[in-house]
Formats: C-alpha cells, structure tokens, sequence
C-alpha cells in the first residue's frame, strides 16, 4: 500500500464561496484543492512566529548542560552505557 503525501479533509463551503472557488479555479488553470492549499500556506505564513505550535516544544527537557546548543551533534551521537 503506497503512503499519500497529501491528508484528505472535508470542509464545507457556503454557496458564494464556492462559485468564486470554481471560477478561480477555472480561470487560473488550478484545481479547487490547490487553491485551497496555497490559502492556508499564506494564512500559516502570515502567523506571528510567537504562535508556531513547534515553538510549544521549546523547554520541555532538562540535560543540565550549559554547551547542548554548540555541542547537540556531540550530545546524539555519543551513547550511554
């Protein structure tokens, strides 16, 4: 079974939404979907950086190092034992 590189998601769209979607799409040549897609990559890229969910990821451990930002490559190749 091949791995999709594009979720599907159903949304639902007023009836003018919709017809300025579909004369968009046909008079650029692009599909409803495409641009949908590149609406929401705007959208996502206009977001203050403050509001990045990955930034939520900032802070979550404790190595007690001082030098892990210079030395992080050091830090995951090494191995315990």
């Amino acid at each position: 079974m091949r791995k999709l590189k594009k979720r599907p998601v159903q949304i639902y769209l007023d009836p003018n939404q919709d017809r300025v979607l579909t004369m968009l799409a046909r008079s650029s040549g692009k599909s409803k979907a495409g641009i949908i897609r590149s609406c929401i990559d705007r959208f996502l890229a206009s977001l203050p950086a403050d509001q990045d969910p990955l930034l939520d990821i900032v802070g979550l451990g404790s190595s007690n190092k001082g030098d892990v930002a210079a030395r992080h490559d050091q830090y995951l190749t090494s191995s315990r034992k």
